[in-house]
Protein backbone atom coordinates (compact mmCIF):
# COMPACT_ATOMS: atom_id res chain seq x y z
CA UNK A 1 0.00 0.00 0.00
CA UNK A 2 2.63 2.57 0.69
CA UNK A 3 4.31 1.74 -2.47
CA UNK A 4 0.91 2.57 -4.44
CA UNK A 5 1.10 5.53 -2.40
CA UNK A 6 4.30 6.80 -3.19
CA UNK A 7 4.26 5.80 -6.95
CA UNK A 8 1.02 8.02 -7.22
CA UNK A 9 2.86 11.13 -4.87
CA UNK A 10 5.73 10.63 -7.65
CA UNK A 11 3.65 11.05 -10.31
CA UNK A 12 2.14 14.23 -9.19
CA UNK A 13 5.04 15.37 -8.09
CA UNK A 14 6.47 14.95 -11.76
CA UNK A 15 3.26 16.68 -12.48
CA UNK A 16 2.29 13.87 -14.71
CA UNK A 17 -1.32 13.66 -15.60
CA UNK A 18 -3.14 11.15 -14.15
CA UNK A 19 -6.47 11.08 -15.96
CA UNK A 20 -7.31 8.92 -18.52
CA UNK A 21 -5.88 9.38 -21.84
CA UNK A 22 -7.49 6.41 -24.27
CA UNK A 23 -11.09 5.33 -25.23
CA UNK A 24 -12.62 3.46 -26.76
CA UNK A 25 -16.22 1.93 -28.36
CA UNK A 26 -17.87 -1.08 -29.42
CA UNK A 27 -20.64 0.72 -30.76
CA UNK A 28 -18.95 2.95 -33.49
CA UNK A 29 -20.74 3.56 -36.96
CA UNK A 30 -19.21 3.68 -40.23
CA UNK A 31 -21.67 4.02 -42.95
CA UNK A 32 -21.26 4.12 -46.93
CA UNK A 33 -23.07 5.34 -49.78
CA UNK A 34 -21.64 4.65 -53.37
CA UNK A 35 -24.11 7.01 -55.82
CA UNK A 36 -25.40 4.36 -58.92
CA UNK A 37 -26.97 5.25 -61.84
CA UNK A 38 -29.59 2.77 -61.15
CA UNK A 39 -29.64 2.34 -57.51
CA UNK A 40 -27.56 3.56 -55.05
CA UNK A 41 -25.73 1.43 -52.59
CA UNK A 42 -25.62 2.38 -48.81
CA UNK A 43 -25.44 0.66 -45.42
CA UNK A 44 -24.42 1.01 -42.10
CA UNK A 45 -23.11 -1.04 -39.51
CA UNK A 46 -23.22 0.17 -35.58
CA UNK A 47 -21.27 -2.64 -34.31
CA UNK A 48 -17.52 -1.40 -34.97
CA UNK A 49 -14.64 -1.32 -32.23
CA UNK A 50 -12.80 1.86 -31.49
CA UNK A 51 -10.04 2.95 -29.41
CA UNK A 52 -8.37 5.89 -29.81
CA UNK A 53 -5.17 6.75 -27.23
CA UNK A 54 -4.28 10.72 -27.00
CA UNK A 55 -1.33 9.99 -25.21
CA UNK A 56 0.23 7.89 -27.57
CA UNK A 57 -1.62 9.31 -30.30
CA UNK A 58 -3.15 6.39 -32.36
CA UNK A 59 -6.35 4.67 -32.91
CA UNK A 60 -7.61 1.77 -34.12
CA UNK A 61 -10.78 0.21 -35.79
CA UNK A 62 -12.51 -2.87 -36.40
CA UNK A 63 -15.24 -3.72 -38.60
CA UNK A 64 -17.25 -6.62 -39.34
CA UNK A 65 -17.90 -7.26 -42.39
CA UNK A 66 -20.95 -9.57 -41.94
CA UNK A 67 -22.24 -6.33 -39.63
CA UNK A 68 -23.18 -3.98 -42.66
CA UNK A 69 -26.81 -3.47 -42.96
CA UNK A 70 -28.69 -2.97 -46.40
CA UNK A 71 -31.92 -1.49 -47.31
CA UNK A 72 -31.81 -4.55 -50.03
CA UNK A 73 -31.04 -7.54 -48.28
CA UNK A 74 -30.19 -9.08 -52.00
CA UNK A 75 -27.75 -6.31 -52.09
CA UNK A 76 -25.97 -7.64 -48.41
CA UNK A 77 -25.85 -10.72 -49.61
CA UNK A 78 -23.91 -10.04 -52.87
CA UNK A 79 -21.84 -7.49 -51.12
CA UNK A 80 -20.85 -10.34 -48.51
CA UNK A 81 -20.50 -12.79 -51.15
CA UNK A 82 -19.23 -11.79 -54.02
CA UNK A 83 -17.46 -8.59 -53.59
CA UNK A 84 -16.14 -8.58 -50.08
CA UNK A 85 -15.91 -12.16 -49.44
CA UNK A 86 -16.79 -11.92 -46.25
CA UNK A 87 -16.10 -15.67 -45.09
CA UNK A 88 -11.99 -15.40 -46.77
CA UNK A 89 -11.63 -11.41 -45.10
CA UNK A 90 -14.78 -11.21 -42.30
CA UNK A 91 -12.90 -8.04 -41.32
CA UNK A 92 -12.04 -4.26 -42.10
CA UNK A 93 -9.46 -3.15 -40.09
CA UNK A 94 -7.50 0.43 -39.65
CA UNK A 95 -4.59 1.38 -37.66
CA UNK A 96 -2.81 4.74 -37.63
CA UNK A 97 -1.64 8.21 -35.66
CA UNK A 98 -2.96 11.07 -35.31
CA UNK A 99 -1.14 14.37 -35.50
CA UNK A 100 -2.37 18.09 -35.29
CA UNK A 101 -3.35 17.62 -31.52
CA UNK A 102 -3.45 20.99 -29.32
CA UNK A 103 -0.07 20.04 -26.84
CA UNK A 104 -2.95 20.98 -23.73
CA UNK A 105 -4.92 18.68 -24.65
CA UNK A 106 -8.09 18.65 -26.72
CA UNK A 107 -9.98 21.66 -25.44
CA UNK A 108 -13.10 21.66 -23.37
CA UNK A 109 -15.17 23.20 -25.94
CA UNK A 110 -15.59 22.95 -29.29
CA UNK A 111 -13.85 20.48 -32.46
CA UNK A 112 -10.57 19.57 -33.14
CA UNK A 113 -9.37 19.17 -36.58
CA UNK A 114 -6.72 16.88 -36.74
CA UNK A 115 -5.09 14.42 -39.36
CA UNK A 116 -5.32 10.78 -39.45
CA UNK A 117 -2.33 8.49 -41.23
CA UNK A 118 -2.11 4.30 -41.18
CA UNK A 119 -3.28 1.38 -42.35
CA UNK A 120 -6.48 0.02 -44.02
CA UNK A 121 -6.96 -3.44 -44.59
CA UNK A 122 -10.36 -4.73 -46.43
CA UNK A 123 -10.46 -7.56 -48.34
CA UNK A 124 -7.20 -8.79 -47.61
CA UNK A 125 -5.31 -5.79 -48.84
CA UNK A 126 -3.42 -2.68 -46.95
CA UNK A 127 -2.97 0.13 -48.53
CA UNK A 128 -1.45 3.45 -46.04
CA UNK A 129 -3.72 6.23 -46.49
CA UNK A 130 -4.24 9.99 -44.89
CA UNK A 131 -7.25 11.88 -44.29
CA UNK A 132 -9.02 14.87 -42.29
CA UNK A 133 -10.62 13.61 -39.11
CA UNK A 134 -11.93 16.00 -36.25
CA UNK A 135 -12.10 15.17 -32.51
CA UNK A 136 -14.01 16.44 -29.60
CA UNK A 137 -14.83 16.00 -26.02
CA UNK A 138 -18.44 15.73 -25.39
CA UNK A 139 -19.56 15.27 -21.45
CA UNK A 140 -16.42 13.25 -21.14
CA UNK A 141 -17.12 11.34 -23.99
CA UNK A 142 -14.39 11.67 -26.79
CA UNK A 143 -16.23 11.48 -30.30
CA UNK A 144 -14.17 10.94 -33.21
CA UNK A 145 -15.38 11.88 -37.05
CA UNK A 146 -13.81 11.35 -40.29
CA UNK A 147 -15.14 11.25 -44.04
CA UNK A 148 -13.26 9.92 -47.04
CA UNK A 149 -13.75 7.93 -50.17
CA UNK A 150 -12.64 4.47 -50.83
CA UNK A 151 -12.03 3.25 -54.45
CA UNK A 152 -13.00 -0.77 -54.60
CA UNK A 153 -10.31 -1.35 -57.37
CA UNK A 154 -7.73 -0.11 -54.52
CA UNK A 155 -8.62 -3.41 -52.48
CA UNK A 156 -8.82 -5.98 -55.17
CA UNK A 157 -12.47 -5.92 -55.09
CA UNK A 158 -13.95 -7.37 -58.24
CA UNK A 159 -16.77 -5.77 -59.43
CA UNK A 160 -18.78 -7.67 -62.02
CA UNK A 161 -19.00 -6.35 -65.42
CA UNK A 162 -22.44 -7.10 -65.50
CA UNK A 163 -23.02 -4.19 -62.97
CA UNK A 164 -19.60 -2.55 -63.21
CA UNK A 165 -21.20 0.30 -65.21
CA UNK A 166 -23.74 1.07 -62.64
CA UNK A 167 -21.32 1.22 -59.59
CA UNK A 168 -19.45 4.13 -58.65
CA UNK A 169 -15.48 4.06 -58.83
CA UNK A 170 -15.23 5.57 -55.22
CA UNK A 171 -17.60 5.01 -51.95
CA UNK A 172 -17.88 7.30 -49.26
CA UNK A 173 -16.97 5.96 -46.52
CA UNK A 174 -18.77 7.87 -42.62
CA UNK A 175 -16.74 6.91 -39.79
CA UNK A 176 -18.74 8.72 -36.49
CA UNK A 177 -17.34 7.17 -32.89
CA UNK A 178 -18.52 8.04 -29.11
CA UNK A 179 -15.77 6.50 -27.07
CA UNK A 180 -15.96 6.50 -23.07
CA UNK A 181 -12.49 6.96 -21.27
CA UNK A 182 -10.91 3.86 -20.00
CA UNK A 183 -9.35 4.52 -16.22
CA UNK A 184 -9.85 8.08 -14.65
CA UNK A 185 -12.00 10.71 -15.69
CA UNK A 186 -9.93 12.10 -18.26
CA UNK A 187 -8.02 15.88 -18.09
CA UNK A 188 -9.46 18.18 -20.31
CA UNK A 189 -7.72 22.01 -20.82
CA UNK A 190 -9.14 24.53 -19.46
CA UNK A 191 -9.09 26.43 -23.41
CA UNK A 192 -11.93 27.30 -25.09
CA UNK A 193 -12.51 27.69 -28.68
CA UNK A 194 -15.50 27.94 -30.51
CA UNK A 195 -17.12 25.71 -33.40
Amino acid sequence: MKSLFLALLVAVALGRPAAAQRYSTRMATIDFFSDAPLEDIKAKNTQVAATVDLLSQQLAFVANLKEFDFPDKLMQAHFNENFVESEKYPRATFSGRISGLPEGGLPAVGTTAVQVEGELTLHGVKRRIKLPASLEMQDKQLVAKAQFNVAPADYKIDIPSLVKEHIAKSVAVTVYAVCAPQGPTPQISSQTTRP
